[in-house]
C-alpha cells in the first residue's frame, strides 16, 4: 500500500488546468473550418465567373452547398477529412484550429462567410437552476461506430475529470438528467432510444455527439438508420464532428451549462 500512495505522490497532479488554460491540440487537429470566399475558384484572376464545384463533389457526405457560388458548409454533416481542403485548387478552405463547435440548433451548424458562427448559448434560468450545479446523463449508443464513445469516455479519465464541473455518466436513465446520444439511430436502436428517453425525469435534456448523431454521418443514405437523434428525440445541443475532440464535448457542455467566460 505504501508503494501505491508513494507512487501517486510522484506522479503529481494530471488533471489538465482547462477551462483556465487551453491544453495542446496534435498539429493535425482539424477544427472549424474556414471558407475564404475572395479565393474561391468560382471567380477567376481574369474576373469571369467559374462553375467551380471541386469541393462540392469530393464532399462525402454532401456537407457542402454553394450559395452565391461561394462554398457553405453543414458541420452536422462534416467528417472533417480533408478532402474539400485538398480539392480546392486555390486554398479557399482550410480547417482552422478553433475546437469551439457545439450550437444549441440545427441551423447554427453552418461554416461560411456570411455570417458569425453561432456557439451554443447557456440554459435559460429555470434549467440553470435545476442542472447548472449538477448535470447527469446516460449515455446511449445508437448504432455508431465507438468513435464518439471514446471520445466521451475519455472525459472520464484523471486527466479530463469531467466530473469536477459537477457532469458526471450515470448506468440508469431514472437517475439521469438527460441523454448523451451517439451514432446514427439505427432502426434497431429506435425503440430502445425512445423508451430511454420517456424514462428520463422531466426537466430533461438531449444532447448529439458526432456528425453520426447530428445527420447521419457516412451513414446516412442507408436505408437502416433514421438520420441522427432528432428524427426521435428533440435535442437541446449539438457537438459536431467524426468523432469529435473532448475538448469539444467538454466545451459544448460547459457552454451549455454557463461554465464559460464568453471570451473562451
Amino acid at each position: 500500500m505504501i508503494h501505491i500512495l508513494l507512487s501517486r505522490l510522484r506522479q503529481g497532479h494530471r488533471t489538465l488546468p482547462y477551462p483556465r488554460e487551453l491544453p495542446a491540440l496534435p498539429e493535425r487537429f482539424r477544427g472549424r473550418p474556414i471558407v475564404d470566399a475572395s479565393k474561391c475558384a468560382n471567380t477567376s484572376n481574369d474576373g469571369a465567373m467559374e462553375d467551380c464545384r471541386l469541393c462540392v463533389e469530393v464532399c462525402p457526405t454532401e456537407a457542402i452547398a454553394l450559395r452565391e457560388g461561394v462554398p457553405a458548409i453543414d458541420l452536422g454533416k462534416c467528417l472533417f477529412c480533408p478532402e474539400c481542403e485538398s480539392a480546392c485548387p486555390k486554398g479557399a478552405i482550410h480547417y482552422s484550429g478553433d475546437h469551439r463547435l457545439a450550437t444549441r440548433s440545427r441551423e447554427d451548424l453552418m461554416a461560411d462567410n456570411k455570417a458569425e458562427y453561432r456557439l451554443a448559448k447557456k440554459l435559460d434560468a429555470e434549467l440553470m437552476r435545476v442542472f447548472g450545479r449538477s448535470l447527469k446523463l446516460r449515455v446511449v449508443s445508437a448504432g455508431g461506430c465507438n468513435g464518439c464513445e471514446v471520445d466521451v469516455n475519455v472525459l472520464g479519465t484523471i486527466a479530463w475529470d469531467l466530473s469536477r464541473f459537477g457532469i458526471s455518466y450515470v448506468a440508469s436513465p431514472r437517475h439521469a438528467d438527460g441523454l448523451l446520444i451517439c451514432g446514427p439511430v439505427s432502426q434497431n436502436m429506435e425503440e430502445a432510444l425512445r423508451i430511454t428517453y420517456d424514462a428520463v425525469p422531466a426537466p430533461k435534456l438531449v444532447i448529439a455527439v458526432g456528425a453520426c448523431a447530428i445527420s447521419g454521418g457516412p451513414f446516412r443514405s442507408h436505408s437502416e438508420q433514421l438520420g441522427g437523434a432528432a428524427s426521435v428525440v428533440p435535442v437541446d445541443l449539438f457537438i459536431p464532428g467524426c468523432p469529435p475532440h473532448p475538448l469539444t464535448i467538454l466545451d459544448g457542455l460547459l457552454r451549455l451549462l454557463g461554465k464559460l467566460r464568453k471570451s473562451a
